[in-house]
């Protein structure tokens, strides 16, 4: 007789922060919010040191990276987890605990919809 059992999957959680934050910056001018959303996500990648980790977390193998991983961008782990902690913040990164490690994953709606933005109409 077997001991294992099949788990059920459980889907992510869907949050506000990773929905698309606005139309092309071309397509017509921004409300409010969405300057406001807009601006928290570009804020955020403004500092290097969270560019880097978000660059870390995007490029890593399987889209998603444990921070034991990233953590040797030349900070302190406090400063690590209080910059990976302004990303998911600003709805740039998700984040699951495994155990006694946090893996992180850059949402792909959330480049997508960056990417967009910046798309300039011919």
């Amino acid at each position: 007789m077997s001991n294992t059992r099949v788990l059920p999957l459980l889907e992510p959680e869907v949050s506000e922060a990773v929905a698309p934050c606005c139309p092309p910056l071309t397509e017509r001018p921004l409300t409010v919010e969405e300057a406001e959303k807009t601006a928290r996500m570009f804020k955020a990648l403004g500092d290097p040191v969270r560019l880097r980790l978000f660059s870390l977390v995007a490029s890593h193998e399987g889209g998603e990276a444990c921070v034991c991983d990233i953590s040797d961008v030349g900070v302190s782990q406090p400063t690590v987890s209080h910059h990976l902690k302004k990303l998911k913040e600003a709805g740039l990164l998700t984040s699951e605990r495994r155990g006694t490690w946090v893996y992180y994953r850059v949402e792909p709606s959330v480049v997508a919809a960056m990417s967009q933005f910046l798309a300039w109409a011919d």
